[in-house]
Formats: structure tokens, C-alpha cells, sequence
């Protein structure tokens, strides 16, 4: 098939890097087409881990084309510095990293900004990774002062927008933070030109080549960041991410034509989790909860913050998978549920006395929202070295065909561990 996408299903951390990374090897060209280094993938490759954050996962298999796409938000210093990490690990990534010339640069002012107005939410703070890129996509809508790769990489380009901009910057920063810190255009220049310097051979128009590649029967695999809930138009506004972080991103951020995409892979948590803040109707704030949250070891890749834990909610997960047109279900995770005697789905909402099996739009709603529970049997058995869905213990199998009905979707991959062996594929995967 052409092209294969995986899409998280959630508030992102779904364990989407390992799904890719078993996909990998069945593609040619591993695409990242949204997001920037606020993402967080963890993959073991080679019985090492790797931690990757801006980098498509395919960067660790020699035979793939790794390609960032328009779509993706740069910060220049963060990749070399993500790539510098691997190559000393042993990873010699020369050769298998793209970078399109349309993507946005994330620049020093990026990153001042968007912490100065977190903090004047306050309490109504979004909760972001402070890594400047919501910032960054809104100066790329706004296209004034909007910097790509393609003129980072033209020095005198470069340096003729930074000198414009930062007065501009500094003024708006001085506002928001009459005590905050200085830009130095001069340092910007320096640092964000040698950095050029680097990437410059990797520098492509990666639209007109992914064309040319696709029509040339190259499989194509779109990995995507963050999740479906996180997506700036259908997720849970306004602590979303700023991107379509859904299946709908694809398209707009890679320049490949959604027809060609012929697989969609939706990739769920047994459980739920979310980082930063917005209502969470499944959340525990109990000692289960806290439970979840050591077994899964569920610390932001990034940024370290504990993660918010708690039941899967379906009723997210099913439309997610709906707005992104997933055809089948990987389920991440499930080793992390062992131990309990007793389990919970969210199957639907209860808002304002009226059940529910919607997504609200809303927030108000949302934050209304009361998990209706559906109860399953727990199971205390270890299964992270189980390969096969029948050895798996009987109520984690009905545990597994509850989340396919709620969702409306079958399963074909369950990972019982982080390992490529700890993983238990059930359709034609």
C-alpha cells in the first residue's frame, strides 16, 4: 500500500514511536508532518533507548528516508542537538534526514513569549512545554514576521529578518515583562547561522519529492505527534496543541494527497493520560490512580511533568477515531493494568442529566461531563511476556474486546511491554 498513517487516539504519550517503529521496517520514507519538540517518542532500538523528540522515529533504521515536513515547526538548535545525541549513541543518522524548506523556524523570541503569556493565564494556564511552538505556528498564520527554513539557511536572508524583528519582539516583551530578559540580534544571528550551517545539505522541497516518490510505488508512513484531542480544530479547545494533530493534519502537512493514504492506525493507552491542564472526566485522584501512574512510569518524555491518570475513556477514543477515519486499533500498554482486581471503561457521558456517547464541543460541557463506568473483571497475572492473545488471561482478553465494541473499531496490535518482542498482533498487521 501507498501510504500507512498511525495517529494517537488521545491527549498524546500513547506509545505511537513503537508502533511506528514495527512499521518501519514494511516502509521506505517515515514522514513527520506536525508538531515540533514538544513531542515525545521513546523507542528501543538495537537494545538501547531512545528518547526522540523533533526526529521521526524511521531516523534510527538506515534503510528509511526520514523526512520533516512542512507542517513541522523547527527550533534549529534543538534537532542538531537531538541529533548530535544520537550519533553518539552510535547512530549514524548522515544521509537519512530531510528537512522541507517550508517549514517554520522556532526562534528565541518564540520561546520568551510564549512563557510570559502562560503566565499571565495564571490559572487558566494551557499548560504547554514552554518550547515556543504555539508561538511560533501563530506568527506563521499572522506571516509578518514568520521565519522558514528555507531563509534560515540564505545568511544574509536570515539576518536581515532578525534585525527587523527583534526591536519588534522586545518591545512586545518589555510589555508583558518589563524585567525579562534582552535579545541580542547579533547573538541570534551568530548561533541560528551556524546551526544553518549544519543542516543546509538536509534542506529540500520534501512536497515535490514525497510526490515524486509516492509515484514511484515508495510506501509511505506518516507518524504523527502529539494526539487527536490535542488538535487545535477538534480537540479540547483550548488546551490543545496548536496543529491538527489528528489524521486531519495529514494532508495540509505534508503536501500528499489524503487518497493516497490507504491505512489508518489509531494507537490508544489501555488507560487514559494527560498532561497539562483541561477537564479529564476518567481521572483518578486516588491512590489507584497513582497506581497507574508508577506502573506506567507515565513522566513526560520532554518535559519530565507527572502525567494525569486514569480510566480509558471510549467515548474520547471513539471519536477520535472517527474524525480521523482509523480503520483498526493498536491498544498500548495493557501490561500496565495488572494487578487490579477490578477495571473500568468509560463507555459514555452523563452532561446535565442527558447520556451521551458524543464528544462535547464545548469546554463548559465537557468539564460537566460525568464518566458513566462500564465494570470488567481485573487479572493479576504478569502478561508483558506473552505473544499471543489467546495466553493472555481471560479477562484481559474481554478487557481488549470491550475497548474494539466502545470504539467501534477492531484491534490488531497489543503491546503488553516497551520491547518490539513484547507485542501481541491480532489482525493482519
Amino acid at each position: 500500500m501507498p501510504a500507512t498513517s498511525v495517529i494517537g487516539l488521545q491527549w498524546g504519550d500513547e506509545a505511537k514511536g513503537k508502533v511506528v517503529d514495527l512499521l518501519t521496517e514494511k516502509h521506505d520514507i517515515v514522514i513527520r508532518y506536525q508538531g515540533g519538540n514538544n513531542a515525545g517518542h521513546t523507542v528501543k532500538f538495537g537494545g538501547r533507548t531512545y528518547k526522540l523528540s523533533l526526529l521521526p522515529t524511521g531516523i534510527l533504521q538506515s534503510h528509511v528516508k526520514s523526512v520533516i515536513a512542512p507542517g513541522v515547526v523547527v527550533n534549529p538548535l534543538a534537532l542538531l542537538k537531538e541529533l548530535d545525541g544520537l550519533i553518539a549513541g552510535g547512530q549514524d543518522c548522515s544521509g537519512r534526514l530531510m528537512i522541507s524548506d517550508r517549514a517554520h523556524v522556532i526562534c528565541p523570541w518564540h520561546l520568551l513569549e510564549e512563557a510570559a503569556f502562560e503566565k499571565l493565564r495564571g490559572g487558566e494556564a494551557i499548560g504547554t512545554t514552554m518550547r515556543g511552538i504555539g508561538t511560533c505556528y501563530r506568527e506563521k498564520a499572522g506571516r509578518f514576521h514568520a521565519i522558514r527554513i528555507g531563509d534560515l539557511v540564505e545568511r544574509e536572508v536570515f539576518a536581515a529578518k532578525v534585525r527587523s524583528i527583534v526591536p519588534v519582539k522586545q518591545k512586545l516583551l518589555d510589555a508583558l515583562d518589563p524585567e525579562g530578559p534582552r535579545l541580542d540580534a547579533d547573538q541570534i544571528i551568530a548561533e541560528y547561522s551556524a546551526a544553518a550551517d549544519r543542516i543546509r545539505p538536509m534542506v529540500a522541497d520534501t512536497t515535490s519529492w514525497l510526490l515524486d516518490e509516492l509515484e514511484q510505488g515508495r510506501r509511505l508512513l506518516f507518524e504523527g505527534a502529539q494526539g487527536s484531542l490535542l488538535d487545535i480544530d477538534h480537540g479540547t479547545f483550548p488546551y490543545v496543541t496548536s496543529s491538527n494533530s489528528s489524521g486531519c493534519g495529514i494532508h495540509n502537512g505534508s503536501g500528499i494527497p489524503e487518497r493516497a493514504i490507504q491505512r489508518m492506525i489509531g494507537v490508544a493507552k489501555a488507560y487514559t493520560t494527560r498532561v497539562g491542564g483541561g477537564p479529564f472526566p476518567t481521572e483518578l485522584l486516588n491512590e489507584t490512580g497513582e497506581q497507574i501512574r508508577k506502573a506506567g512510569n507515565e513522566y513526560g518524555t520532554v518535559t519530565g511533568r507527572p502525567r494525569r491518570c486514569g480510566w480509558l475513556d471510549t467515548v474520547a477514543t471513539r471519536y477520535s477515531a472517527r474524525i480521523s477515519g482509523v480503520d483498526s486499533i493498536a491498544i498500548a500498554l495493557l501490561d500496565v493494568l495488572s494487578g487490579h482486581d477490578e477495571l473500568f471503561i468509560c463507555e459514555a457521558y452523563e452532561i446535565n442529566g442527558q447520556r451521551t456517547r458524543n464528544m462535547p464541543s464545548r469546554a463548559s460541557d465537557f468539564a460537566a461531563a460525568k464518566p458513566v463506568l462500564r465494570r470488567i473483571d481485573g487479572w493479576k497475572e504478569d502478561i508483558s511476556g506473552i505473544t499471543r492473545f489467546e495466553d493472555l488471561p481471560k479477562a484481559a482478553q474481554m478487557y481488549v474486546h470491550a475497548v474494539s465494541e466502545l470504539v467501534g473499531r477492531p484491534v490488531d496490535l497489543v503491546s503488553v511491554g516497551p520491547d518490539r518482542s513484547q507485542t501481541i498482533l491480532i489482525g493482519a498487521f
